[in-house]
């Protein structure tokens, strides 16, 4: 759809929303700048090489000092700054920087520390004669890396002065090193102050960080918020700018992408002025273009920005009324959408409290453009800067939507978009007046944009653009759920979203990331060739997606194993309701009480799974599903109404409401689980209910009525189950002896001390529940011998063997057995043959 030139003309009149509403300026910013491509590049097309540089200790002499807060006047002493500075020690003093990228020093504007690391101020006390360290001379510098940056300057001996405390490095200010060098012309007679950055550590360098804001993130933001001057020295070559003292046409990357004269040249004039203190060829881990493999840099280019906090002049109310697009932003997390998991709205919530304005253009050769036109004459802080104009917007939007965004390079686009318009502001519009900006939109706000013209603008779409839910990875909380939702807050005034789901990413089984080097990987369609398309989506329900998930050859035979379970209970359905009619169906009321449980088990799990679904638990949803259909049908229901399903009278009570209950079940079970494994339960559905027009995915999940659910019932059968489990854990004794073949061979004596329970037990034909050809249910105390379960305290049984002949048709065995009119089979049977 983004090739589409609906698509286009949609980002287009998107972004011409932020012209509009008052946030679109224009600044400038550090972006990665490939000099061999002369364009900019995202992160993701960036990758990491080693290679080797000079690494530089610089001085910066300390020239200045405040007044400490709080100092007072004492009679005779000197108060200026340099007065301070001798008392304290600072005099002549040097703060030492460290860095790999020399060409920078020329921009620098200030130095960095980190008030939570330890500062002292050192003196050199010996060093070889020919040093660049002299003895005498005083550094300051961080405790944990003073040993190393000497053993760099091979410097034999230091002492430790002072500690230096962050109030007193705060009101430092320092030269640049190519202040006043000869033929510089003014160029570095400023000053550089010492400011706060929690980005430095003392883990390598010297404590202190070189800050040139126009060539690193952390140096801009510091830069912004100290209004530190950005510097335009390198062009888009990454030559220094013609006329820059000593430095003009030096190239830190040439054409070919090796390494250019700009380093040696910065080095050789901080040696000649005397600011180097140590160099030494170091290997790095740097940023290249992953298409022409060639190093970059981090370069200061004029961008067009939103502002995040500035008010709109949109007359959206937002979910906090008119204001900005972050407030906006942290309302619509907070307020508007829901999380799953929740983890992701504190996650994207910390990304806009701390963000700052988002970029939005780009220098390249392609993508939707920045449709807007500058004023010539006028500066970006001025008010009519920026062309503002409805009538203009729709000329383009229309364009763009009959030719594409290609109109937008045309020869003749500035005068084809502005000829023959008035604005109320300049009046008749002048082309020539007004230059077009050529950069192209950040793609992120290409994607930032699908809720427009993916889901506002089709025909069975959103009318308001808001999606019910956006679905990526947790690497989206910075990438498209992040540019989606400043997108939408300014120019919807909310997020274009009522839910995130993000998901983790794919592990082999012993939790390691795949790799074909390893041999590791698991391709999905591999999976689907040998088990199947719902295997790998039942692999899928079985995990928490909201982490990480593991997937080998041992996983997918355990999801195999449970899609067999799940596959044999539906075949198990599918057989005894052959042939059922409505005629046949048995009103719950009227149905025995284990049939009743069964439909109060379906009461609790619809609300459960329609709670599930909602809140995209497909791993409680399958785990609630596969622990009914394996725990209490296929072992429990099932094994015990097969008998009633295989041998009773076709007409009997019992059969029809059993039945009747796997008629319920089936539709339930078969829409519960389409969503999970669509092929399984299409070929279910179809092969009760075959036809061209049938399909399960046309069915909506059936209601369930509320009077289903009998908690007194549940609790009632949750006891007779109990008892049922010490009745078949006593079996399975004597069967593990070889007493018994099978549990119709006997008939336990139960002991039950509790007279209401053995009244249900005698009430539920307990027999029958525990697949016993007889029970004798006993209120006398059970014999020492007796077999108890701790856990089920007044319940005991002695096994006893059952009497009679096995009835060759239900394999109960019974003393009847013999005495009808069909031979070998018991009385039910021989009525069953009887009457059919």
């Amino acid at each position: 759809r983004t090739m589409d030139y609906h698509a286009e003309a949609v980002i287009a009149a998107e972004f011409m929303k932020l012209v509009m509403n008052g946030t679109l300026y224009q600044g400038s910013k550090p972006v990665m700048w490939s000099p061999v491509e002369k364009t900019a590049l995202a992160e993701a097309e960036v990758e990491y090489h080693d290679r080797q540089t000079d690494a530089v200790w610089v001085r910066f002499e300390v020239v200045d000092m405040k007044p400490l807060r709080g100092q007072l006047a004492e009679a005779g002493r000197d108060h200026t700054p340099i007065g301070i500075l001798k008392e304290n020690g600072l005099d002549g003093a040097s703060v030492l920087i460290w860095t790999t990228t020399p060409w920078t020093i020329p921009q620098n504007r200030a130095i960095c520390f980190n008030p939570g690391v330890s500062y002292a101020l050192y003196r050199v006390v010996s060093a070889p004669e020919e040093n660049w360290a002299k003895p005498g001379e005083t550094y300051l510098l961080a405790d944990n890396l003073a040993a190393d940056v000497f053993a760099a300057a091979r410097v034999e001996s230091f002492e430790r002065l002072r500690d230096v405390p962050s109030s007193e490095l705060e009101v430092l200010a320092c030269a640049h090193p190519l202040r006043g060098a000869e033929g510089a012309g003014g160029e570095w007679d400023f000053e550089v102050p010492l400011l706060p950055g929690e980005h430095v550590t003392d883990d390598a360098g010297t404590g202190f960080v070189h800050t040139a804001p126009s060539h690193g993130d952390d140096d801009y933001q510091i830069g912004r918020r100290h209004d530190l001057p950005m510097t335009h020295n390198i062009l888009d070559d990454s030559s220094f700018r013609e006329g820059l003292p000593f430095f003009a046409g030096h190239r830190v990357i040439r054409e070919d992408g090796k390494p250019g004269s700009a380093n040696k040249a910065v080095i050789d004039k901080l040696t000649e002025v005397g600011a180097l203190l140590a160099r030494k060829r170091i290997t790095i881990s740097d940023a290249h273009s992953w298409r022409s493999k060639a190093p970059v840099i981090r370069l200061n280019r004029p961008q067009w920005f939103a502002a995040i906090d500035r008010p709109l002049a949109d007359g959206l109310e937002g979910p906090t009324g008119r204001d900005t697009i972050r407030a906006r932003a942290l309302a619509s997390i907070d307020r508007l959408v829901e999380w799953t998991p929740q983890t992701g709205r504190n996650r994207l919530s910390a990304m806009i409290e701390n963000r700052p304005d988002w970029v939005l253009s780009r220098q390249r050769a392609w993508g939707v453009p920045l449709t807007c036109f500058t004023k010539k004459d006028a500066q970006p802080t001025d008010p009519d800067f920026l062309l503002r104009n409805n009538e203009v917007n729709e000329r383009i939007r229309a364009a763009f939507e009959a030719e594409g965004a290609d109109c937008w390079y045309a020869p003749d686009a500035t005068a084809r978009f502005l000829t023959g318009i008035t604005d109320p502001a300049h009046g008749p519009l002048d082309p020539e007046a007004w230059e077009k900006v050529d950069d192209i939109l950040d793609v992120w706000f290409d994607s930032g944009s699908t809720h427009a013209f993916v889901l506002r603008d089709r025909d069975d779409g959103a009318e308001d653009g808001i999606a019910d839910l956006y679905l990526e990875g947790t690497d989206q909380h910075r990438g498209w759920f992040h540019s989606s939702l400043l997108q939408g807050c300014a120019t919807l005034g909310r997020a274009p979203y009522r839910g995130v789901l993000t998901h983790g990413f794919t592990l082999d089984e012993k939790g390691m990331k795949m790799s074909k080097s390893l041999g590791n990987t698991v391709a999905p369609q591999q999976v689907i060739d040998q088990y199947g398309a719902d295997i790998l989506r039942l692999w899928v329900a079985q995990s928490d997606y909201t982490a990480d998930l593991r997937i080998g050859p041992e996983i997918l035979k355990g999801t195999a194993d449970s899609y067999r379970r799940l596959r044999n209970t539906l075949r198990f359905m599918l057989a005894n309701l052959d042939g059922f009619s409505e005629e046949e169906r048995i009103d719950p009321a009227d149905m025995p009480e284990l049939e009743r449980w069964v439909l109060h088990r379906l009461a609790g799990l619809d609300a459960r799974l329609r709670a599930g679904y909602r809140a995209y638990d497909f791993q409680g949803v399958f785990q609630e599903v596969f622990t009914f259909c394996t725990v209490d049908l296929s072992a429990f229901y099932f094994d015990v109404r097969k008998d009633a399903l295989y041998c009773d009278r076709a007409d009997s009570l019992r059969r029809r409401a059993a039945r009747s209950v796997l008629d319920l079940l089936f539709h339930r079970l078969t829409t519960w689980l389409a969503p999970l494994l669509p092929f399984t339960m299409e070929d279910v559905w179809l092969s009760r209910f075959p036809g061209e027009d049938g399909s399960v995915h046309l069915q909506d999940f059936p209601e369930t009525p509320t009077d289903w659910a009998d908690d007194a019932l549940a609790a009632r059968w949750g006891a007779i189950r109990r008892a049922r489990r010490v009745v078949t854990a006593a079996l399975e004794v004597e069967r593990k002896a070889r007493v018994i073949g099978a549990s119709l061979e006997a008939a336990p004596v139960v002991h039950v001390d509790d007279a209401g329970l053995r009244a249900a037990l005698e009430a539920a034909d307990f027999a029958d529940l525990c697949i016993t050809s007889r029970v004798t249910l006993s209120d006398t105390p059970a014999p020492g011998a007796a077999f108890r379960l701790e856990d089920v305290p007044g319940i005991a049984v002695v096994f006893a063997p059952a009497e009679g002949h096995k009835c060759a048709r239900c394999w109960k065995v019974l003393p009847e057995v013999g005495s009808f009119a069909h031979p070998g089979v018991c009385g039910r049977c021989d009525d069953a043959l009887s009457r059919g």
